[in-house]
C-alpha cells in the first residue's frame, strides 16, 4: 500500500505562490534541490494535479525550456503517470502524455488508489487540493520546503483548511537555506472548529 503525500514550496511568511498566478521565480532551486525533486518522483506511482496546477505544468515541462534546462526533472515529470482532479476540465492535455482526469467520488477513488499502490501517490502544487485532501483525512504525508524568502503578498499556502493538527515527522536543511518539513496529520485527535 502507498501513502498518499503532498510537496508544496512556500516563503517564509506563508505563501505558495506570488501575487500574479505562476509568480515562481522566488523558486529556490539547485542541484541539490534537483537530486531531491528527482528522487521523490522516482518514489512515486503517480502525480496528482489541481486543475491549475496542471495546466501549468503541463504548459511548462513538456516545452523545449524544461527538457533542455532541466533534462532529468522533466524526463521524469513528462513520463509519470498523472491523475488531473478537476470538475470543470475536460480532458487532460494530450501535450502532456499519461495524464487521466478524475472528476468525481475523488476522496473515494484516491483511498481506493492508495491501497493498490506500491509506492506514494503524490500531489505536486495544488495548495487547494492539498488542503480539500486534509481536511477530508485522506492526506498521510504533507512536505513543505520553506524558501528563504519574504514575498510579502501573494496566495496563502492550505488556504481554506480546517484547522488540522500536524506531527512533525522530519526537518531537513538544504545547503541553499531551504528546509523541508515534514509532517503527518495526527490521528485521534479532534480539529478544533
Amino acid at each position: 500500500m502507498g501513502k498518499l503525500a503532498s510537496f508544496l514550496m512556500v516563503s517564509v511568511d506563508g505563501y505558495f505562490e506570488g501575487s500574479k498566478p505562476w509568480a515562481l521565480e522566488w523558486h529556490n532551486v539547485d542541484e541539490e534541490f534537483n537530486e531531491f525533486a528527482i528522487a521523490q518522483l522516482e518514489a512515486s506511482d503517480a502525480l496528482i494535479f489541481g486543475r491549475v496546477t496542471y495546466q501549468g505544468m503541463a504548459g511548462y515541462w513538456p516545452s523545449r525550456e524544461a527538457v533542455e534546462g532541466d533534462p532529468e526533472v522533466a524526463s521524469r515529470m513528462n513520463q509519470a503517470p498523472k491523475i488531473v482532479v478537476s470538475r470543470s476540465l475536460d480532458k487532460p492535455d494530450p501535450a502532456w502524455a499519461n495524464a487521466r482526469l478524475l472528476k468525481a467520488n475523488v476522496m473515494e477513488e484516491l483511498r481506493r488508489l492508495k491501497q493498490t499502490a506500491d509506492r506514494d501517490l503524490l500531489v505536486l502544487g495544488s495548495s487547494n487540493l492539498t488542503a480539500s485532501l486534509m481536511d477530508a483525512g485522506v492526506l498521510d504525508e504533507l512536505r513543505l520546503i520553506v524558501n528563504p524568502v519574504a514575498l510579502g503578498a501573494g496566495h496563502p499556502v492550505l488556504e481554506g483548511a480546517r484547522n488540522v493538527p500536524l506531527k512533525l515527522l522530519s526537518a531537513r536543511p538544504f545547503r541553499s537555506g531551504n528546509v523541508l518539513l515534514t509532517y503527518a496529520p495526527r490521528t485521534g485527535i479532534e480539529p478544533k472548529s
